[in-house]
């Protein structure tokens, strides 16, 4: 069932069916995340305030996760062993000698550190419009109403097309001024890096999935990925909220480079469990679209992230998505040795509009996506 890309239209019954998950009552007016103001309040908002159940304990162990050195072939196949053990248990791993240049990395955190330093009026120059994925967030304020994450981002896309286009340059040009055309370049730089180590990894996974291993290479050429900038400020009161709640990434691939502030937390054996920053290594998780791929041989697994007191944390995610066109659906390889299909074919875009539009990122969002697009009965 190939699933055609367009936007559905849904009557005003469907629509009351569709799950909201706690999008915004646009007749509320947002808060505004300036934790320089709520910091000295006595208390943050009750709208930062998460449920019992979803705040941060005190202590939890560190998360076992393989490191995969990609600068030896001789190690390939002792490679795809640790990720296919990793990924059908938790989907998470790091990855070693990865090629990407250390200036480069720290460049980029080094301009996005200075670009969370800006007076709130200046990130708001690139503020993130309704219904789109990229742009200036503080937290969710203009998209949630409770359970709001204590973290301001910036998101901009990215196209790996042939044609050579210079997206990320072009964003930060005409978003944010020619005064930032160096960011811009930086950016852009690291993109494609994000981007080439990318196509290496799910070489990787293919040979895991014992699938040719150009079959995702090819897959995701010409990816249309998304490049997040986090920024997780102290709290007063780091056991009441989380920087990010508990959700599994959409895209295919996660790419995260963590600053030195421990935060990232994966839920695996039924605990919240730590994976520790490591300045020379990537962090990699495998997200539901990759899911989908590998018929759910592979996890998309559930994490978070905290926040503390004391120190400021930063992160970098390079979001792996398909190129716009492409049929999301498992090789024959794959649906040979599984069956049946668990998902059904979609493209990236509706996967995309469904998670801005129409539900808030957990653990069941891809199956809840696949039950939209059977109910709705899109054409194919």
């Amino acid at each position: 069932m190939a699933i055609i890309c367009t936007t559905p239209t849904t009557s005003h019954a469907e629509k009351e069916q569709e799950p909201k998950h706690d999008l915004k009552n646009e007749q509320t007016p947002p808060l505004i995340f300036n934790p320089v103001l709520l910091n000295v309040q006595s208390q943050i908002p009750n709208q930062f305030i998460w449920p019992d159940k979803d705040k941060p304990s005190a202590e939890i162990p560190e998360l076992k996760v393989p490191f995969i050195d990609l600068s030896s072939q001789d190690t390939t196949l002792e490679a795809s062993k640790l990720i296919a053990e990793a990924c059908t248990k938790h989907g998470f791993f790091l990855v070693l000698n990865h090629g990407v240049s250390e200036s480069l990395i720290s460049d980029a955190h080094r301009y996005m550190e200075s670009f969370f330093k800006m007076p709130l009026a200046g990130k708001q120059r690139a503020q993130r419009k309704s219904g789109e994925s990229w742009g200036y967030a503080s937290s969710f304020t203009g998209r949630f109403s409770t359970k709001l994450p204590w973290k301001e981002t910036l998101s901009f896309p990215f196209s790996n097309e042939i044609s050579g286009s210079r997206t990320v340059q072009d964003y930060f040009s005409g978003t944010l001024g020619q005064e930032f055309e160096q960011f811009g370049r930086v950016y852009q730089d690291y993109c494609e890096a994000m981007s080439s180590l990318s196509l290496k990894i799910v070489e990787l996974l293919g040979l895991s999935l014992g699938i040719n291993k150009d079959y995702f290479w090819k897959f995701f050429e010409e990816n249309d990925s998304i490049m997040r900038l986090n920024h997780y400020p102290p709290c007063q009161t780091p056991d009441l909220t989380l920087g990010t709640g508990p959700h599994c990434d959409p895209s295919s691939l996660t790419i995260l480079h963590q600053d030195q502030v421990n935060g990232l937390q994966v839920f695996v054996d039924n605990q919240w469990q730590s994976i520790l920053p490591n300045p020379k290594a990537f962090v990699v998780n495998i997200g539901d679209t990759f899911m989908a791929l590998s018929n759910g041989i592979f996890k998309s697994c559930l994490h978070r992230a905290v926040v503390n007191r004391e120190s400021a944390r930063t992160s970098m995610a390079f979001f792996l998505c398909p190129k716009r066109d492409k049929v999301v659906k498992p090789p024959s390889d794959i649906l040979e040795k599984t069956t049946p299909r668990r998902f059904p074919d979609f493209t990236w875009p509706m996967f995309l509009e469904f998670t801005q539009k129409h539900y808030r990122a957990d653990v069941n969002t891809l199956d809840s996506f696949s039950h939209w697009i059977i109910t709705n009965k899109f054409p194919v």
